[in-house]
């Protein structure tokens, strides 16, 4: 029988471990914001390996059994369910730590750092289907993308023929990277933007458009910043039914853009920024227009003597957003699926699509050529693992 109110532990109390600490408190999460506090679900404890941190998660709520193990935590603090924000590598190992005591899990994004790795992961989850595991992509709970997603899935804009997002407003200085020796390596982070800023837009890219079929990128290691990884990035892919996509983010554009259209061949979508979905719709196909735009006409519409307003309408969708709900809203929906039985927003499983595609991002431009998705797991390993030996051997 589950429990009324769920047990709940965080293992690891970086800037997002705290940050879940306090949606749980119901404490406030930013200068003047504070949301309500999650239902079925009660923060019982923490774990961090660092001493100072639990010094200072005590002070500010005291009630709360800390542990500088995790699996200290999950033999001894009777939880019902834990989730996970701890630096990328450690996220595969511990789920299944967790899953393996039959505890539930969340896990912050990314999946992990490398596919061989987050598949041991879903392939455990499997052997437990009891429990619930799922992925902190709380960008799913943004009501902008889920608009998105729905225009995509009922045809309104019909067959995809491009997609195009340009995410670059991930600015981060130098000092940003000196905060600490793991940051912006291979070994402690496994990559860069795509790996640190990007994995919501990658996993969002895929939800609503489809996994590519096959990618080829270019990088830049440490272009703009003292960094081994990239800090700039531009990728393109295919998808399966011939449509192309582009993806472009970087780390050093202070001014930024967050631009994301979508051409479908019955309409388009485009979004500029956060706040704003603009649909155009096409009246037929664009291939039914193209057949049926007479020579005179067509020449009207070259010279700018006619327009092809005619031949579409436009609808404008805006949205407000709140900082921090959607994370609110995926650990909300973790208990819910837990208690409930409700359907999760972001099964554990589908963390490795868009790990997959940043794998195959760095694995294409490391080699040069374009790769097929799935990627080649031993390969990509392989090819990281260079990359942190030399990251070590060059360590002052």
């Amino acid at each position: 029988m589950r429990p009324e109110v769920l047990k709940i532990g965080v293992v690891g109390l970086g800037q997002q471990g705290s940050f879940y600490t306090k949606l749980f408190q119901g404490a406030e999460i930013r200068a003047g914001v504070t949301l309500p506090k999650l239902l079925g679900g009660e923060l019982v404890a923490v774990s961090d390996m660092d001493p100072q941190k639990l010094e200072e998660i005590s002070g500010a709520f005291p009630h709360l059994a800390c542990f500088n193990d995790y699996k200290d935590m999950l033999d001894n603090a009777d939880v019902d369910a834990v989730l996970i924000a701890t630096p990328h590598y450690f996220h595969p190992s511990m789920a299944i730590e967790a899953m393996q005591r039959d505890i539930h899990v969340l896990v912050d994004k990314p999946a992990g750092v490398f596919t061989n790795d987050v598949q041991k992961m879903n392939d455990f989850s499997c052997a437990k289907p009891e429990l619930q595991f799922s992925m902190m992509f709380n960008q799913r709970c943004n009501l902008l993308y889920r608009k998105m997603k729905d225009i995509i899935d009922s045809g309104v804009i019909g067959a995809v023929r491009y997609t195009d997002w340009t995410i670059t407003t991930w600015w981060r200085p130098q000092s940003y990277y000196d905060l600490s020796a793991w940051r912006a390596t291979w070994a402690g982070e496994g990559g860069g933007v795509l790996i640190n800023q990007a994995p919501h837009q990658i996993d969002l890219w895929q939800w609503i458009c489809g996994m590519p079929s096959t990618v080829y990128a270019k990088a830049g290691y440490g272009s703009q910043r003292d960094i081994a990884v990239e800090d700039d990035v531009v990728a393109l892919v295919t998808y399966d039914n011939g449509a192309t996509g582009v993806f472009r983010t970087c780390t050093h554009d202070m001014l930024g853009t967050d631009r994301f259209e979508i051409l479908g061949d019955k309409g388009k979508i485009v979004v500029e920024g956060s706040s704003k979905i603009v649909l155009k719709k096409l009246v037929e196909s664009e291939n039914v227009i193209s057949q049926g735009i007479a020579k005179d006409e067509v020449s009207a519409i070259l010279q700018g003597v006619a327009s092809i307003d005619q031949y579409f309408s436009e609808e404008t969708f805006e949205f407000e957003s709140e900082w921090g709900k959607q994370h609110f809203d995926v650990i909300q929906n973790f208990l819910d699926a837990i208690n409930h039985g409700s359907e999760l927003v972001a099964e554990g499983a589908e963390g490795i699509n868009a790990l997959s595609i940043t794998n195959a991002i760095h694995l294409s431009s490391w080699l040069d050529r374009e790769v097929s998705l799935p990627i080649d797991g031993d390969l990509f390993e392989a090819e990281l693992n260079k990359r942190i030996q030399q990251e070590i051997a060059t360590a002052p």
